[in-house]
């Protein structure tokens, strides 16, 4: 049945005569008369009787009104969700983000998008950049890092924003001799042992990257992935690490910049070419930018205590 016929139909029973009916839907009253025969036609029974030199519904007619404002309220449901999605962020958006990351970012996230009608299911992947072509298969937004010295993750298939830049410092032991510097030449760590993370991550990347810039070649020791377990295990004297810088949490560990070297991890926000102009991937987006403009990484500076 047509639910514009169903709308005739509808009128015509709230108004109570053809002419009203086709005042209301501004049609003539022989359009509303030939149109309400084609619905009868439509339905196969007879939804109008003769009532002195009107007409009224019949009882069929009257059960079908019933059904026509259940079929005309979810049209304009569906009208109204359909018109959210095309003009505001409205839906779903899947979002993978590495561990440290989804700590610093995801609550405010979460927080500046409440009652915002986008709805976020977020996931920790802890997988280096290179992985991000694979994740865009579940995933709508992925927070991904890299060394700062590290190609950009875009391709033809990618679109890598760059979203902040954040300090790796360099963590002690509390009673380690360097921890009375406010910064520690890369020399100076030469006969240390480094816990560092798997190779492919940005931190270990750094350490990389520190060694084929000075000479100096890093001992590594242990490779956790758990920055709070790298925690424990520098406090506990069992080797010196370098640490993203609002990952630093642990009260018994000195963070101390390193002399001498732009040693950074860059945040990137990746989604598939032309997923932006979805509404609500871009109200996430938009939110990311906003809290992560708010962490202001970049001005931050280590503590001097332990």
């Amino acid at each position: 049945m047509n639910s514009d016929r169903l709308r005739i139909l509808r009128e015509l029973a709230d108004r109570g005569t053809v002419s009203a009916a086709a005042h209301a839907l501004q049609m003539t009253p022989s359009a509303v008369s030939q149109q309400l025969k084609v619905l009868a036609k439509e339905a196969g029974v007879a939804l109008l009787e003769p009532d002195g030199r009107r007409v009224r519904l019949t009882d069929a007619g009257r059960a079908l009104v019933v059904r026509a404002d259940d079929v005309l309220a979810a049209l304009g449901r569906a009208d109204a969700e359909m018109r959210a999605y095309a003009g505001s962020p409205y839906g779903r958006v899947r979002v993978a983000l590495f561990p440290s990351g989804a700590a610093l970012l995801l609550p405010g996230l979460l927080v500046a998008l409440a009652g915002s009608g986008v709805d976020v299911e977020a996931r920790d992947e802890d997988l280096p950049a290179s992985a991000v072509p694979d994740l865009l298969a579940d995933y709508d937004v992925v927070l991904t890092h890299r060394d700062e010295r590290a190609p950009a993750s875009s391709s033809a298939r990618v679109v890598a924003e760059p979203l902040m830049r954040e300090p790796i410092d360099l963590i002690l032991p509390p009673d380690h001799p360097l921890a009375v510097q406010d910064s520690v030449r890369i020399e100076q760590l030469a006969d240390e042992s480094w816990i560092s993370v798997r190779g492919g991550f940005p931190v270990d990347d750094v350490l990389l990257s520190v060694a084929a810039a000075t000479g100096v070649q890093p001992r590594v020791v242990h490779r956790i992935n758990d920055f709070r377990v790298i925690e424990e295990m520098v406090a506990a004297g069992l080797g010196v690490a370098l640490l993203a810088r609002h990952a630093v949490t642990h009260p018994r560990v000195a963070a101390r910049t390193l002399a001498g070297v732009r040693a950074a991890r860059i945040y990137e926000l990746t989604h598939r070419p032309g997923a932006e102009r979805v509404p609500a991937v871009g109200a996430v987006l938009a939110a990311f930018r906003a809290v992560a403009s708010a962490a202001d990484v970049s001005s931050a500076s280590p503590g001097r205590e332990p």
